[in-house]
């Protein structure tokens, strides 16, 4: 996998530009911060991220992959000052899943469907054959 940050653009925080990668791609559906059960994780938005984001890795195992082989990423979430405010604890739940992988992200705020859902997040990764 190959991150792309054009030459003179300033590097981006917590994301690439853009990631070209060769293999099986594997496409996540939304997952937001419940567990196995249905339910979401206590704690408020950084909580829940955490959740959604080890929720799409357990998908991309199946397929044989990891967070390294993770090449874009969407989140939806319904409040982006909510998001701002935990920025630190969201990097941190964020690193603790993903480690150095910045794939390219975009981020949407609006209405999820699952009552108590604050995140929502897609990912797309690419796994070697």
């Amino acid at each position: 996998m190959e991150y792309l940050n054009p030459q003179g653009w300033p590097r981006p925080h917590g994301y690439s530009n853009g990631v070209a990668a060769k293999g099986r791609q594997v496409f996540v559906a939304g997952q937001i911060g419940w567990d196995e059960t249905g339910t979401l994780a206590e704690g408020g938005l950084a909580a829940q991220v955490a959740r959604a984001l080890a929720n799409c890795l357990a998908v991309v195992a199946e397929a044989g992959g990891g967070p390294e082989h993770v090449t874009r990423m969407t989140w939806f979430v319904v409040d982006k000052a909510d998001y701002a405010a935990q920025r630190s604890e969201i990097g941190a739940a964020y690193r603790a899943l993903m480690g150095g992988a910045y794939p390219a992200m975009s981020l949407y705020e609006g209405g999820l469907l699952e009552p108590g859902a604050l995140v929502e997040i897609e990912v797309t990764a690419v796994v070697p054959e």
